[in-house]
């Protein structure tokens, strides 16, 4: 199993905005936003902050950590969740790398693929409208 890299929680434990960094140093932000329509629904975002990158926070670093950095990921959403029993929506998007075309599916949704089953379980659905995908708790 990949290692989660420490966790840098909210000073509010139910906060919405989390960090960590990976052991090559490359720090990772992960934030919960809340819907102004639905405030149980939170689109995540998570992506690199360090000021090498020039505020692209959807770079390549290919620093060979990804499963460490999806595993983290994967982590703090559970926290979250625990922290927020009562949502029913996430959302997510995972954007097109330089070269890939917006309109098909994107390496980064096949790899965010992967880690649904074990962050939500069974007790929630998964829908995918192109790159975003909406997982929904089953009522």
């Amino acid at each position: 199993m990949p290692p989660v890299f420490p966790i840098v929680f909210p000073n509010i434990p139910s906060g919405d905005v989390y960090y960590f960094t990976t052991d090559s140093g490359t720090r990772y932000e992960v934030r919960f936003g809340r819907r102004k329509d639905n405030i149980f629904h939170a689109t995540i975002v998570f992506g690199v902050v360090n000021d090498e990158y020039k505020g692209e926070e959807y770079v390549m670093t290919n620093k060979g950590e990804l499963y460490g950095v999806m595993t983290t990921i994967s982590e703090i959403i559970r926290v979250f969740m625990g922290y927020h029993p009562r949502m029913q929506i996430y959302e997510f998007t995972a954007v097109a790398k330089d070269g890939e075309n917006d309109s098909e599916i994107t390496v980064r949704r096949r790899l965010y693929e992967r880690y649904l089953g074990g962050i939500f379980g069974e007790s929630w659905n998964y829908e995918f409208k192109g790159n975003t995908v909406l997982v929904c708790k089953i009522k």
